[in-house]
């Protein structure tokens, strides 16, 4: 459906409104359609989860609205070179964006055109909307190739997220929200079927994420050891999980926590990781959920030369899965990443 409004101070063009079938972020968004969008920036976070800014634009009726247009982490755009104060309050932009899935003023930003005619791209593979050349080059999360330089470190350095191998959940599944993929119980497909992704979603907010969810994060992590245990440190929501190595099984009276308890031990160069008492109820983001029955067992393997981590995840829940789900993905060693403070904050964009 096209619905276009035009107007000497704004150009509001919808195209391709969603159809049910398709993948939106937090089920708000719809990323085949396109939104443009021209205004006033009148408020602007450039915070973690996600930047958002306030554009006041005019209607054709010449009244004037607020839409709340989200994007990205700024931790993505930082280390994708798009500057933290290159979009100003007062400044008049044009954005292209992904339209809402329902009537509320706000979209998904993927890009904006500054007053200097700048091109901003905000999001990982958005191409270039208004000019041909652009600043955001997020080209480096689909590296294929880590760094040999140090395989003496083995698992313990940061690793980085690659996108070329898709998040933790298969691309089949996270794409396009395929959840009938996994094998569910009727209790979760109960579950499921009350499931609203626009109101629901877990992540799209400054609580933590708990295990297995956690897991799926695309920014850095670092795996180090702490004493006789090993600590992986991860950079969304400025997380550290604690891999208790000098035990066999959780201790008799552990309280259940979002990350739960985790005991790991070797098998030749593969750490293997059991975490259990998770109170964490969302075993991913779409709405499947997660009983306190689950038990995760991780697999983390760096290749010899120290240049990729192997990482499977196997999730037994006999309570929402009728089988074991099993998950993987890869990280790379690129040794100029570092962890970044996340410094998550709702409240600086909330109106």
């Amino acid at each position: 459906m096209n619905n276009p409004l035009r107007h000497a101070s704004i150009l509001l063009m919808l195209i391709s409104l969603p159809a049910l079938a398709h993948h939106s972020f937090f089920g708000r968004f719809n990323t085949t359609g396109n939104l443009e969008l021209e205004g006033e920036v009148t408020r602007i976070s450039w915070r973690n989860p996600h930047a958002h800014i306030i554009l006041k634009v005019k209607a054709a009726d010449g009244s004037f609205a607020d839409w709340d247009l989200e994007s990205g982490s700024p931790t993505l755009m930082t280390r994708a070179g798009v500057p933290a104060d290159a979009i100003k309050v007062g400044d008049h932009i044009k954005v292209a964006a992904y339209p809402p899935t329902t009537a509320a003023r706000e979209a998904f930003a993927t890009n904006v055109l500054l007053p200097s005619g700048q091109e901003l791209v905000l999001q990982t593979g958005v191409k270039p909307h208004f000019k041909d050349k652009v600043v955001g080059d997020f080209s480096y999360r689909f590296r294929t190739q880590g760094d040999r330089s140090h395989p003496e470190l083995g698992l313990y350095r940061v690793w980085t997220f690659t996108g070329s191998d898709g998040f933790l959940f298969p691309e089949s599944i996270n794409r396009n929200y395929d959840l009938n993929n996994y094998p569910m119980t009727p209790a979760a497909r109960a579950a499921l079927a009350k499931f609203n992704p626009a109101t629901d979603n877990p992540t799209n907010n400054c609580t933590p994420k708990g295990m297995p969810l956690i897991m799926e994060q695309p920014l850095p992590m670092e795996i180090k050891k702490q004493g006789n245990d090993i600590a992986i440190r991860i950079e969304e929501y400025d997380l550290t999980r604690l891999i208790h190595m000098n035990q066999t099984a959780t201790p008799a009276g552990t309280k259940p926590a979002p990350l739960g308890y985790s005991v790991g031990h070797f098998e030749g160069n593969t750490l293997v990781v059991s975490t259990d008492h998770v109170n964490w109820q969302h075993f991913n983001q779409a709405g499947i959920p997660q009983s306190d029955k689950s038990v995760i067992t991780e697999r983390f393997t760096a290749t010899e030369d120290g240049s990729v981590l192997a990482y499977a995840m196997t999730v037994n829940d006999p309570v929402n899965f009728t089988k074991a789900v099993e998950l993987s993905k890869k990280m790379l060693y690129i040794p100029s990443e570092t962890i970044i403070p996340f410094n998550c904050s709702e409240s600086s964009w909330k109106r």
